[in-house]
């Protein structure tokens, strides 16, 4: 089955994402994401007005679906607790976002339809009065304070979480820049030797398509599953 594509501005990459599965009709579920992944990255690889700041964003969610799908059609793979984490993440992300569009809708249509919030004229310019119940005694004011201060939840101190540097694509090329800049040609494993886990070799790889789009490196494989061999171009 083909997949064809509009391309529009999207808001952002949960805005592109979610009209793929509303396109679909689907639930958000991790099902769901492996199967609109393709078109997801199918728009990445043919829209050109996204800007390198913006591209970013959208490559962060590729690299989360990029696992989802793996994990969909290996299933006997197995992926680290952070791992795990990311693309829990992407799932709960993407429905608070869903609310929040479908909330803001709401709002769009109401003002559209000029229905606003009124307050009750008869109360403005009227002065705040308290009126304590009769019997009301300093002792039960004490007692009903007491009681509100019981009701404050107890201060606890929040685990200690470790917080880790983000890679970011910008960084991934100027890296690849700079290994090619010394030697003309360098292996896909060497360069990424240094990598702490998948996610930083998979923004790793994408930095690598974002030079050859460019024109500036290319790239060889002998055969499948074999290592990639980089090489920049020369003048």
């Amino acid at each position: 089955m083909a997949y064809h594509i509009c391309l529009e501005q999207f808001e952002g990459p949960l805005d592109l994402l979610l009209s793929l599965i509303e396109k679909e009709k689907l639930d958000i579920t991790h099902v769901s994401l492996a199967k609109v992944a393709d078109q997801y990255l199918k728009y990445l690889e043919t829209e050109e007005s996204i800007s390198l700041g913006n591209l970013t964003a959208f490559l962060s969610v590729a690299a989360r679906l990029i696992l989802i799908k793996s994990r969909a059609l290996l299933p006997i793979l197995e992926f680290s607790d952070e791992e795990e984490e990311s693309m829990d993440d992407l799932e709960t992300r993407l429905k608070v976002y869903k609310r929040f569009r479908e909330a803001a809708g709401k709002l769009g249509a109401a003002l559209a339809h000029s229905r606003r919030a009124h307050i009750r004229e008869s109360f403005l310019g009227t002065p705040v009065v308290f009126y304590p119940p009769r019997g009301l005694s300093a002792l039960d004011l004490k007692a009903h304070f007491l009681g509100v201060l019981g009701q404050i939840p107890v201060f606890e101190a929040l685990p200690e979480k470790e917080i880790r540097a983000i890679v970011t694509l910008e960084e991934k090329i100027l890296h690849l820049k700079h290994a090619l800049s010394e030697r003309a040609e360098a292996s896909f494993t060497d360069l990424t030797r240094s990598a702490v886990d998948r996610v930083e070799v998979i923004i790793s790889f994408l930095a690598m398509l974002e030079l050859v789009k460019q024109r500036i490196i290319f790239v060889e494989q002998d055969r499948f599953w074999s290592d990639i061999r980089i090489k920049r171009f020369v003048s």
